[in-house]
């Protein structure tokens, strides 16, 4: 299954109306307050639509969350996928507000134009209010599904298995992963001992971080390498890390400074050093999801590791499909204007430009990204 390659958000929060046109990786920058968070809670918003948990996910009325400079009247997402050798699925939801309940969803529909001579795309889901047609691939036919419907989660996530390029798209969508700050407090997760169990990823709080290095060291020898070149890289006096058991089926970790005769266990790491080690194993991971989300990763990093991290980022995201939202003018002094998409705010609502777009040849050849940022020549300015 292929990459999201376009989508276009109406009515959530400041997202007004805004069309993207997505690439491997986005490095969103600009101002407090301009959107960046919320263009990645649309996609938590999909993910969770997409594995039936869209009444936990808005919770109360959807009047919170929609547009209210505008007072828009729905939230509408239009979403497009590559699916190799075949047309793009293009899929539409529309949520409003209703009476007696949260919100209703008018219009959902999954179509695909495979056949360029046909005067309609053919039809994978189409849903109208309570008017709901799967494509059956049985049949040939759109049918109302014979089983029970939620009427509060989407026909996608209700999706049959069989109907594969529904079910693509649902997985996709379902995989998704969002990445907050790292809490790093003296209690939090990533500084306790953990399971010895065979965890691909670090954890969205550094839950598994400890279990992911150890599962990585044993199963896949040359990657754990490549994180211990990179702390070498980014820590010069770092030597290695370990894994030692502190209890039955538990296990800690420690980091060899070349200054220090022994080795310091994870909670006596710095906060930064912590963050950058979650966010080495998270980029390195064989196993990141079809799209991954990362909100402020410069947080507590000194701007020195900020060009191995744009590196990490740029070699993950031919893995996976990665957003960042980032307020570093530091971190994007190391990217491509490719790879950046500056944010600003036009009366209170965002706008998202692709920084290739802008007329920028002139003042690359004499000035670095950053640079040029902060002269706001590119927006996104406070």
């Amino acid at each position: 299954m292929g990459n999201f390659k376009y989508i276009h958000v109406e009515g959530y929060r400041r997202l007004f109306s805004v069309p993207l046109e997505m690439r491997d990786l986005t490095v969103m920058i600009g101002a407090n307050g301009v959107g960046k968070t919320s263009f990645l809670d649309v996609f938590s918003l999909l993910a969770a639509s997409a594995k039936g948990q869209l009444l936990d996910k808005l919770g109360g009325s959807l009047e919170s969350i929609l547009t209210r400079k505008q007072k828009a009247d729905h939230l509408m997402i239009h979403l497009e996928m590559d699916v190799p050798d075949h047309a793009p699925l293009k899929y539409d939801l529309k949520l409003i507000p209703a009476r007696g309940s949260s919100y209703e969803i008018s219009l959902e529909t999954l179509t695909q134009q495979n056949d360029r001579q046909a005067p309609e795309p053919h039809k994978h889901i189409d849903s109208h209010k309570q008017h709901i047609r799967y494509f059956n691939v049985q049949t040939q036919h759109l049918e109302p599904p014979n089983w029970e419907h939620n009427p509060f989660e989407t026909s996608l996530s209700q999706v049959p298995k069989m109907y594969e390029q529904s079910e693509n798209l649902r997985r996709h969508l379902a995989s998704c992963t969002f990445y907050g700050a790292l809490d790093v407090s003296s209690r939090s997760p990533v500084r306790l001992p953990q399971e010895m169990r065979p965890a691909k990823l670090p954890g969205a709080n550094g839950e598994d971080l400890i279990s992911s290095l150890f599962d990585l060291r044993e199963t896949d020898p040359d990657r754990f390498e490549m994180v211990e070149d990179t702390l070498k890289a980014a820590f010069p006096d770092f030597e290695k890390l370990s894994f030692p058991p502190v209890a039955a089926g538990k296990l800690s970790m420690t980091w060899k400074d070349k200054n220090f005769s022994k080795p310091m266990y994870v909670h006596e790491l710095s906060e930064g050093t912590l963050r950058f080690l979650w966010l080495v194993t998270l980029l390195q991971s064989r196993e990141l999801t079809a799209l991954t989300l990362i909100d402020e990763p410069e947080v507590s990093l000194h701007p020195e590791l900020l060009r191995l991290l744009a590196d990490l980022m740029r070699e993950a995201s031919k893995r996976t499909q990665l957003m960042v939202a980032t307020h570093s003018d530091k971190l994007i002094r190391f990217l491509n204007p490719k790879e950046v998409l500056v944010c600003d705010a036009e009366d209170g609502l965002m706008t998202a430009t692709w920084a290739d777009k802008l007329n920028l040849e002139k003042w690359l050849s004499e000035y670095s990204l950053d640079e040029i940022w902060a002269m706001n020549l590119i927006g996104g300015r406070p």
